[in-house]
């Protein structure tokens, strides 16, 4: 079928933008392959380490060098409630590996933190540079090149861009991602949100505040808002990288353990020793990651992944910017509404119809590339069905069957011709204070432009100061700077909502514009993000004085300070006074990745562009 000719420019500007890079990513993945097992290269002494410890059985297939060796890399800890149900995968993919001929080792874990302990903590400013970690303990576990195919466990913020791009990096290696499943629905989302915002106000105390909290998070599973974890879960569909409707699954379920199974069963199919060998690499192409932008912004995704997505492709020799995101944008429908988007959660959403529904309505509308690798094959309209567990007494299995034709609830899924909004939910903003991307699909149009005069701040501290003490209660634009990747870290910003959305809610008009991030639970309040360049590099939030009349408007796409050419070409940048965020927490140990960072829209990463000789400078 043809193609939305928006999204056909925009994919072939993102192939002849990424010829070179792109050429040389295949031409490394090309070179890795090799006839055989991967591990046929290793001498006598590195294999029998290899399987020294293994059982009679495993370590017999092993010596054989004929069958696939499946590694398994998991970010499973059990303080994170998304990662807790990982304890019982190994176990389950090991045997289904063993049913399928081959074996799977458990190769190596990767860190695994959670934004939502350390959301307004000194340990945040570890957060984003915790994906190029994963990204490396990923290359770790796979540098013994036992294997010949992996799957990977993760399901939280940058821990799945974090492992993908480890695994893009690997690219000759056929790669499975197996989710853990949200947790089942708690308190409402609305309701959790009211009680945040009346303890902000002194109106819950802080028993009130840990029991709602508590009633939300309350048992193993993702959280259950569309954030940036459960963003990552349909990410993975969309791409490819799932079985089909294996995103959002309850945890310790039959059909969830059946999936499990099954994807380690998928991983030895498309090693090179099975019939549909599909490495990585080749899944990942210019389409798919077009495709993931599309995901993205039909389902108004988390923010974070104008930075994740952008890495993602970097690593595949792919280059995609925040134009693209915006181009595309204004043609994509919204078709969901789940928290922070509406008031439904990802189970809602789930039972509406799902990941399967959505890729099915854009598909048949003509916006997104079908023919596309995935790891069941050519072609994504698989991903249009859902699994469920047939269980009678004659019968007990996992099967597959369309998703339905209509959804179950239109409140919180629709189809494209009668979406919830016309375009998608982002919008890049343009202008004298740099770029930045604003999400709109959980913003009301009357709040999506703010003209107002500037309250300046170096630090969240310094903006909760100012509101305990009564001092912002008026129309104001607060830019908090020195929190871009350079500076800080660039943390997530989270922990200002309930104070920006309480003003909001008593009549001000407001609105954020930083360097920073804001979660991916984040959107009431207008907000332009990742400003790029940052305030620490001399950007133009450094020139911003309290009393600049700043323009952010969502419609024209301006972000704008109203000062007078001379009077704004005169200002000398401010200077940061950073010398709390170098040490404590660990953060000392990442001065390096604050030294050697991208910019915001090349995805804030310290990996370079593939080049055929050497890396590039990117």
């Amino acid at each position: 079928m043809p193609i939305h000719p928006t999204i056909s420019t925009v994919t072939e500007r993102i192939i002849v933008r990424s010829h070179a890079s792109r050429s040389a990513y295949l031409s490394h993945l090309a070179a890795a392959q090799r006839q055989g097992v991967q591990r046929s290269t290793l001498s006598c002494t590195n294999l029998s380490h290899g399987f020294a410890a293994f059982p009679a059985h495993d370590k017999l297939i092993l010596k054989q060098q004929r069958q696939a060796c499946v590694a398994i890399v998991s970010a499973y800890n059990d303080m994170l409630s998304a990662h807790q149900p990982f304890v019982r995968f190994p176990d389950i993919i090991k045997d289904a590996v063993r049913q399928a001929g081959g074996v799977a080792q458990f190769a190596g874990g990767v860190p695994a933190m959670c934004d939502g302990v350390t959301q307004g903590q000194a340990g945040m400013e570890l957060s984003l540079f915790s994906r190029d970690t994963i990204a490396m303990a990923t290359a770790v576990a796979l540098s013994h090149n036992m294997f010949d195919a992996a799957v990977y466990l993760g399901v939280c913020d940058k821990i799945v861009p974090g492992l993908l791009i480890g695994a893009l990096h690997f690219g000759h290696l056929p790669a499975v991602f197996i989710p853990a499943g949200p947790m089942t629905s708690g308190l409402g989302n609305q309701e959790k949100a009211k009680i945040r915002q009346l303890y902000t106000e002194g109106k819950a105390d802080r028993a009130q505040l840990l029991e709602s909290e508590a009633q939300s998070y309350h048992g193993p599973g993702t959280c259950t808002f569309y954030g940036t974890a459960n963003s990552n879960q349909f990410l993975m569909e969309i791409m490819g990288l799932h079985l089909p409707g294996a995103a959002f699954v309850t945890p310790n379920t039959p059909l969830r353990d059946a999936l499990t199974a099954a994807a380690g069963r998928r991983a030895v199919e498309i090693s090179a020793q099975g019939a549909s060998y599909m490495p990585v690499g080749h899944i990942v192409s210019e389409k798919t990651m077009v495709n993931a932008m599309i995901g993205l912004l039909a389902t108004g995704g988390s923010t974070n992944h104008t930075l994740h997505l952008v890495a993602i492709a970097k690593a595949a020799g792919i280059v995609i910017n925040w134009d693209d995101f915006d181009e595309l944008s204004a043609v994509i429908p919204t078709l969901t509404r789940i928290y922070p988007n509406g008031e439904a959660d990802v189970n809602h959403f789930h039972a509406a119809g799902g990941a399967g529904f959505v890729i099915r309505e854009l598909l048949d509308a003509q916006l997104l590339h079908e023919d596309v690798n995935t790891v069941m094959g050519l072609g994504l309209r698989a991903y249009c069905n859902e699994p469920y567990w047939k269980q009678n007494q004659e019968d007990q299995s996992l099967s597959w069957r369309a998703v339905p034709t209509t959804s179950s609830d239109e409140t919180v899924l629709r189809t494209a011709a009668m979406p919830f909004a016309p375009n998608g939910g982002m919008r890049v903003l343009t202008g004298n204070l740099g770029r930045a991307v604003m999400k709109i699909s959980a913003v009301k149009p009357e709040h999506q432009a703010v003209t107002a005069p500037a309250l300046v701040f170096d630090s969240q501290d310094a903006f909760m100061q100012a509101y305990r003490a009564g001092q912002l209660e008026r129309d104001f634009v607060a830019v908090l700077r020195f929190q871009g990747p350079r500076a800080n870290g660039m943390p997530e910003l989270h922990a200002l909502t309930p104070a920006l959305a309480n003003l909001q809610d008593a009549g001000w008009h407001v609105a954020l514009v930083t360097d920073g991030r804001m979660s991916g639970a984040s959107g009431k309040v207008p907000a332009a993000i990742h400003v790029s360049p940052e305030a620490l590099v001399g950007g133009p939030l450094s020139l911003v004085c309290d009393g600049d009349i700043l323009r952010l408007d969502a419609k024209s796409g301006q972000l704008m300070a109203l000062v007078e050419n001379d009077v704004w070409a005169a200002r000398v940048p401010a200077c940061a006074d950073l010398s709390a965020n170098g040490v404590g927490m660990g953060r000392e140990l990442f001065a390096l990745f604050r030294h050697a960072v991208s910019v915001a829209e090349e995805g804030a990463t310290t990996f370079a562009l593939p080049v055929l000789n050497g890396l590039s400078k990117n």
